[in-house]
């Protein structure tokens, strides 16, 4: 199962790599996407918990790393005061791709 790096510009500037175990996420984000951190952080839990269910449904079992990956971004953008901030989604690679 293909799993891809997406990465983010925060609203104060920092960048940072997520995870998902899934490709699954480019249904939900795509490189250039601008939104604020409200609806980035309800597309981030539909789109890795689809990813965990993807998991689950081949080998058995949910992805720890996708719930873990949510965490951190729910804990991250909890920490801004203004939730209508705006997030970007700045790339998204296949691992393993060039």
């Amino acid at each position: 199962m293909p799993a891809v790096h997406f990465y983010l510009r925060w609203p104060d500037g920092q960048e940072e790599q997520c995870y998902s175990p899934s490709t699954v996420l480019q249904q939900y984000f795509q490189p250039g996407d601008t939104m604020t951190l409200a609806e980035f952080v309800q597309r981030a839990d539909q789109a890795l918990g689809q990813a965990s269910e993807r998991v689950a449904s081949k080998y058995g079992y949910y992805c720890s790393s996708a719930a873990d990956q949510l965490a951190v971004i729910q804990r991250r953008a909890a920490s801004y005061p203004d939730q209508q901030g705006s997030i970007e989604i700045t790339a998204i690679r296949e691992l393993g791709a060039s």
